[in-house]
């Protein structure tokens, strides 16, 4: 099961330097994407329901030019989508272990591809 996100908004970079407003209105679209695109993919609640482990999100993203981000800059600016994500599957988004990888492959316009498999802890 993919989930095929957009590449996160500039302002949602830990290295950003914008204004609060802009940044939280960010952060309020890409969970709500997130949430729907997730819910579209047929991924819901029911999916992982009774699941007791936690969930490993393979994380690939495809940056928009050579100039690739940092693994754990792309994880930070990811936070509100896979907030957004946790939604859709009504749990807590500890459950997450996400494994980020950053591809040599560039995507026109930058898109992030995250996949979750059950795992044992």
């Amino acid at each position: 099961m993919n989930i095929v996100l957009p590449y996160p908004d500039k302002a949602l970079s830990p290295n950003s330097r914008c204004h609060w407003s802009q940044k939280a209105r960010a952060a309020k679209k890409a969970r709500s994407d997130a949430f729907y695109i997730t819910r579209a993919a047929g991924i819901d609640e029911s999916v992982f329901a009774g699941c007791e482990h936690k969930l490993h999100l393979w994380i690939d993203v495809y940056p928009k030019t050579k100039n690739y981000p940092d693994a754990d800059n792309v994880l930070s600016s990811l936070k509100s989508a896979l907030d957004g994500i946790a939604d859709a599957l009504r749990l807590n988004d500890r459950k997450f272990i996400p494994h980020p990888f950053v591809k040599a492959e560039t995507h026109l316009g930058g898109k992030v591809v995250i996949r979750i498999t059950k795992g044992a802890e």
